[in-house]
């Protein structure tokens, strides 16, 4: 594939430390891919919010992506940016804030991510209702889906398309439902749309069997890399750190290890863009050789880690991919 003047410009001047791993790895991805490999990636910290569905959607719309793991609030954020983008309150001087400043956005129903604030009311509830419906809509036929797959019939509905603020092409749920893509949620109770569900479960509205567990998404990933496995195998990206990839990448040592499956192949490749310290004892910091006394990652396995801020490297990596 000929590159664009962004790969380029990476290629020309990015030669040692972070800038050199960086290209490592984008290259690394690359090959992986034209060797017939399939790729999973894994969003922590919040990238939606950071609109990572600009070049991250067209990665899923061209097929450099096979299955995604993320945070439950990286599920939701991605559409509630969609649908409220014109109501987000960026706050470039966060580092100045009083508590007074944070308490006073408290009340103008503003939650703050670094930078930037999600408008509650234009986000977290105009999507709120739609999903409800969808909830209610499966137990009344004794249905029960993924939270994944109740967002993607929430968004293949066409309900929300009255209230988008961006273009759909930016948003990386938009391609991913198109595609079908599969999606691991783990912890996905740990998010605003998981505490809604919650609290109609508590005021016996709704079951919690309803919306599938973490339990049953380590069945499902177990199956699916089952059937991915083959051949040059599946790699993994996993951008920060966090339960959105250590869920995931703990799939080969448990089929290993406690199904006693001995033909269960490694990971085949292996990126970290991380900003956390190894010193501290973190899953996050963990330098990808550790990963190997996990029965994760093979000796052999390609590794990289970009210690970085994933808003700059994931686009920069995502360019090259795809050629810009």
């Amino acid at each position: 594939m000929s590159k664009g003047p962004v790969s380029q410009f990476i290629e020309h001047h990015y030669r040692h430390f972070n800038a050199a791993a960086l290209i490592d790895a984008a290259k690394g991805y690359e090959t992986h891919l034209l060797e017939g490999g399939k790729m999973m990636v894994t969003l922590a910290g919040a990238m939606s919010t950071a609109e990572l569905g600009i070049s991250f959607a067209e990665m899923i719309r061209q097929g450099k992506v096979d299955i995604i793991s993320c945070t439950g609030a990286n599920l939701e954020e991605d559409v509630m940016n969609l649908v409220a983008h014109s109501h987000y309150k960026r706050v470039p001087n966060y580092r100045d804030l009083t508590p007074q400043d944070e308490w006073d956005l408290l009340e103008n129903h503003y939650n703050r991510v670094t930078d930037t604030c999600i408008p509650e009311e234009e986000a977290f509830r105009r999507l709120q209702k739609h999903l409800v419906k969808q909830w209610k809509d499966a137990e009344a036929a004794g249905e029960r889906y993924f939270p994944h797959e109740f967002l993607y019939k929430t968004v293949l509905s066409g309900e929300l398309e009255q209230y988008y603020e961006i273009d759909p092409k930016n948003s990386w749920i938009v391609a991913a439902a198109e595609r079908n893509i599969p999606i691991v949620v783990p912890g996905w109770e740990d998010s605003t749309t998981g505490n809604i569900f919650a609290s109609y479960v508590i005021k016996g509205e709704l079951k919690a069997s309803t919306v599938k567990s973490g339990i049953e998404y380590m069945v499902f990933l177990t199956e699916w890399y089952r059937a991915n496995s083959a051949g040059k195998g599946v790699g993994f990206f996993q951008i920060g750190g966090g339960i959105a990839g250590d869920f995931p990448i703990c799939v080969v040592p448990m089929m290993y290890q406690d199904l006693e499956w001995h033909d269960v192949p490694f990971w085949s490749y292996f990126c970290q863009i991380s900003d956390s310290t190894t010193s501290y004892g973190s899953y996050s910091g963990a330098v990808p050789n550790e990963k190997i006394t996990w029965g994760k990652l093979d000796i052999n396995t390609p590794k990289f880690i970009v210690e970085s801020d994933a808003t700059i490297v994931a686009p920069l990596i995502f360019a090259w991919i795809l050629g810009l």
